[in-house]
């Protein structure tokens, strides 16, 4: 379900995140943010892992209802913890820029695991600019020897969806 959250809420406006519903902002952490083995993570899961810091937990049914816009006022620790499970900053519940660039993230992150490319952006961290642009110039170079086209504007952005 690519860029297309809640799975029981409103779903207009599913390529802006920032007018996302709370109900479409935790499904698509839920949606985007998988389990090692790549499925979903269940409601009873996260809500019992929401609790493991020593705070009241919430139920799993509670957090069907949040998901699917039949509840809308969790508490604040509810949605910390929950932002702490996905490990997204608290802010992608309460502000509209932050959720949209989490959102950004989270979907290049899937792109990059799902391409299998992670471990590799994974080692980039900590090189200088200098470096950064001599790996590029050799992945260039495996490209054409490869016969590849550059990739495009538009083929980055649909590989992030």
């Amino acid at each position: 379900m690519a860029n297309q959250p809640a799975s029981g809420a409103d779903v207009e406006n599913v390529d802006n995140p920032a007018a996302w519903s709370l109900a479409q902002r935790i499904d698509h952490l839920f949606e985007t943010v998988r389990r090692p083995d790549g499925t979903c993570h269940s409601n009873k899961e996260v809500a019992a892992a929401m609790g493991d810091d020593g705070s009241k937990a919430i139920s799993g049914s509670y957090l069907w209802l949040l998901r699917n816009g039949q509840r809308d006022n969790p508490t604040k620790r509810q949605l910390e913890a929950l932002a702490k499970f996905f490990g997204v900053r608290p802010a992608y519940f309460f502000d509209d820029v932050s959720s949209q660039a989490i959102a950004q993230e989270l979907a290049l992150l899937r792109a990059m695991k799902k391409a299998g490319i992670q471990h590799i952006a994974a080692r980039l961290s900590g090189l200088s600019p200098r470096g950064i642009d001599a790996i590029t110039h050799i992945i260039e170079a495996v490209r054409a020897a490869e016969g590849l086209p550059e990739p495009d504007e538009d083929t980055i952005v649909d590989a992030r969806q």
